[in-house]
């Protein structure tokens, strides 16, 4: 986060006010629709989830359907973990 003083004369003070610019955060549907998301249930447990041209395995189908919902529920922050196993 960027801090920005203002000019005392802008605002009519005598102090310099901090301003605080936000960091963009697209919204959970803009992330969702970002990649297409996909599902191959492999022969025994496990399966694979595809997130745009990555897949991550899973050693079974509840670990797996636990973090697809995780992703849906809060797609912005669950990305980011995502995307650290992607560039592992």
């Amino acid at each position: 986060m960027r801090e920005t003083l203002v000019a005392n004369d802008e605002i009519g003070m005598e102090e310099p006010m901090p301003m605080m610019e936000k960091e963009y955060r697209p919204s959970d549907l803009d992330v969702l629709r970002e990649h297409e998301i996909s599902i191959r249930f492999l022969s025994g447990r496990g399966c694979m989830i595809r997130v745009g041209c990555k897949e991550i395995a899973f050693e079974n189908n509840e670990k797996a359907m636990n973090a697809l919902m995780d992703y849906i529920k809060n797609p912005y922050e669950e990305s980011k973990k995502w995307r650290e196993i992607f560039n592992q």
